[in-house]
């Protein structure tokens, strides 16, 4: 079964995120630390499986944004 990339992202980012919330409560160095240490590992995970993704797309410069078309006015 395959993974989809967007659990690596938000993994990573939930991730990270709890690593912040964790550091504003004072927290345990030693908790601190290693869930950085797994958050940078993380981090690479993503990057690798991201950039190896096999995602094509037939959207070109000329499509613009999708969520906010231009509208020529002449």
């Amino acid at each position: 079964m395959k993974i989809p990339v967007v659990f690596y992202v938000a993994l990573t980012t939930f991730l990270l995120v709890m690593l912040t919330v964790m550091v504003s409560l004072n927290m345990a160095f030693t908790w601190v630390f290693y869930t950085m240490c797994l958050g940078q590992a993380f981090v690479l995970v993503m990057v690798y499986k991201v950039l190896k993704d096999k995602y094509t797309t037939d959207k070109t410069f000329e499509n613009y944004y999708e969520d906010r078309p231009i509208n020529y006015r002449k």
